[in-house]
C-alpha cells in the first residue's frame, strides 16, 4: 500500500450544518472526543493501513486546520510519508474556488504527479470511523474496478437518508440514487451478504469513501469536465457510461458527522461503557497532536459515563453523560450531564481579576453552574450561577451569545456568559 495509493481527504466547504461550531474554524477541525479534530480520523485510517502520502484540500476557515496538521503531522527524514495541505488556489487553468468535492480534485491532481502510485484514496473529512483500507485495496485490485466505494448496509427507515447503490450478484453498481423516496425503496435492494439480510440490512448507502485508478480518476474528470460532485454527478454519469465500478462492503461503525445533532450524539455515543467507536484499540490508533499537558485533577467530584482529557483541573459536583475537553476547569458546585466542554487552547488564568465583567473570571466554566444538553465551544467564560438547559422546550436560533439547534444549546468559542445567566 505504502507506494500504491496516495489519499486525498477532503477538508469540507462552509459546514453550515455544523454552524457556529465552523463560525471559526472548517468542519474537519472540529474538537472531537476531548482530544482529537475530526480530520485526525481519516489520517489515523490511513496510516494504520499503511498509506503515508496524504493530501488534505483545504478552503474555508483553514488556519486551525492548517495549523493542527502541521504541528501533528511530521514524519522524519528518512521516510517518504507526508501529510501535505493543498489550499485552494489560483492557476492559469482556474480561477474559481473548489466548487465540489470532484472540483477540488480536480485543480488539485496536478500536484500529485510526482509522486508515483496507481491509485488514489479520496476520503472525506468529516465522519468518524475505523477501518483497515488494506482489505478495501484488496477487493478494488481482485474486481479490477474502475472505482470501489464503500458502502454500508442500512435499513429501509435509515435508506432515504444516503445516496444509495444498486449492486448485481457479482457487486457491480448499477444504479444510484440519492436519498430515494420511500414508496420506491424495493427497487433499491441489493443481495448484501446473509448477515446483513436477517437484519433488513438491504440497502447500500454510499460512504462517501472511493477508490480511483489513478488514470481512470483522470479520464472521468476529463470526460465529465462540468461535473464538480463525485457522489450527485460523476459517479451516476460513469454507472450509466458503464465503468466498472464496484461496492465494497462495509460492516464496522461508521457516523457522518454532518449535522449538530449528529456531532453531538457521536461525541455523547463515546461515553458508553463499551462504545463502537473504540478509541482504546491497540492497533487502531487515533493519532492527534501530541501535547505535553498534566494530568487530569478531580476534587469531590461525582463522575460517571463521561471522558475527561488531560490538564483539567475539575471541583464540579457532579459530571455525567459527558465530553470534558483539554484544558478545563470547572468549579465548585457544577453539575454537567448531556454536555460538550470542549475545553482550552490555553490555561486559564490564576489571578482573579477585581472587575469580572471587564475581564476574564479564574474559571472556564464557575461555581454552581447547571449545565446540561449543550455544547461549550473552546475558551468560553461561564461564570457563577449560571443554568443552561437545552431541550425542545428552546426554539432554534441565534442569540446574544449562544445559538440553539435541534435544541442544543451552543456557546461559541470565545464567548462569555456571565453570572446568574439562564438558558
Amino acid at each position: 500500500m505504502r507506494n500504491k495509493a496516495i489519499a486525498v481527504i477532503l477538508g469540507g466547504g462552509q459546514g453550515t450544518r455544523l454552524f457556529p461550531l465552523t463560525k471559526l474554524r472548517s468542519k474537519p477541525a472540529v474538537p472531537i472526543a476531548g482530544k482529537y479534530r475530526l480530520v485526525d480520523i481519516p489520517i489515523s485510517n490511513c496510516l494504520n493501513s499503511d498509506i503515508r502520502r496524504i493530501y488534505v484540500l483545504t478552503q474555508f476557515n483553514s488556519a486551525s486546520l492548517n495549523r493542527h496538521i502541521k504541528n501533528t503531522y511530521n514524519f522524519d527524514v528518512f521516510s517518504s510519508g507526508f501529510v501535505d495541505i493543498l489550499a485552494a488556489e489560483q492557476t492559469p487553468q482556474s480561477d474559481t474556488w473548489y466548487q465540489g468535492t470532484a472540483d477540488a480534485v480536480r485543480q488539485s491532481i496536478h500536484h500529485m504527479e510526482n509522486h508515483p502510485h496507481e491509485h488514489v484514496f479520496v476520503l472525506s473529512g468529516d465522519q468518524l470511523y475505523q477501518m483497515d483500507y488494506r482489505k478495501m485495496m484488496a477487493k478494488h485490485e481482485a474486481s479490477n474496478a474502475d472505482l470501489t466505494v464503500a458502502t454500508i448496509p442500512v435499513v429501509a427507515k435509515h435508506a432515504p437518508q444516503f445516496g444509495i447503490m444498486k449492486t448485481n450478484n457479482s457487486g457491480v453498481i448499477e444504479g444510484f440514487t440519492e436519498k430515494p423516496d420511500p414508496a420506491e425503496l424495493d427497487q433499491w435492494k441489493s443481495d448484501t451478504q446473509e448477515r446483513f439480510q436477517k437484519d433488513g440490512r438491504v440497502y447500500l448507502a454510499s460512504m462517501g469513501i472511493y477508490i480511483f485508478q489513478k488514470e481512470v480518476l483522470t479520464q472521468m474528470l476529463d470526460q465529465y469536465a462540468d461535473s464538480t460532485d463525485f457522489g450527485k454527478e460523476i459517479i451516476p454519469s460513469a454507472i450509466a457510461d458503464d465503468f466498472n465500478i464496484h461496492s465494497y462492503e462495509f460492516d464496522g461503525y461508521w457516523r457522518d458527522i454532518g449535522t449538530v445533532k449528529s456531532f453531538f450524539e457521536a461525541n455523547l455515543a463515546l461515553t458508553d461503557d463499551l462504545p463502537k467507536f473504540n478509541l482504546y484499540d491497540n492497533d487502531d490508533f487515533i493519532y492527534t497532536h501530541a501535547r505535553m499537558l498534566p494530568a487530569s485533577k478531580l476534587s469531590g467530584t461525582t463522575f460517571a459515563n463521561s471522558i475527561l482529557a488531560e490538564g483539567c483541573i475539575i471541583e464540579a459536583n457532579k459530571i455525567e453523560h459527558s465530553v470534558v475537553g483539554i484544558r478545563s476547569r470547572i468549579g465548585q458546585g457544577t453539575t454537567i450531564e448531556d454536555a460538550i466542554i470542549m475545553g482550552n487552547d490555553f490555561f486559564p488564568s490564576d489571578e482573579m481579576p477585581q472587575d469580572t465583567k471587564a475581564a476574564k473570571p479564574q474559571v472556564s466554566i464557575g461555581e454552581r453552574c447547571f449545565i446540561s444538553n449543550a455544547i461549550i465551544d473552546k475558551n468560553c467564560i461561564i461564570g457563577d450561577d449560571v443554568r443552561i438547559i437545552g431541550g425542545d422546550h428552546l426554539e432554534d436560533g441565534e442569540y446574544e451569545n449562544y445559538h440553539v439547534v435541534d435544541g442544543i444549546v451552543i456557546v461559541p468559542k470565545n464567548s462569555v456568559i456571565e453570572d446568574g445567566t439562564e438558558i
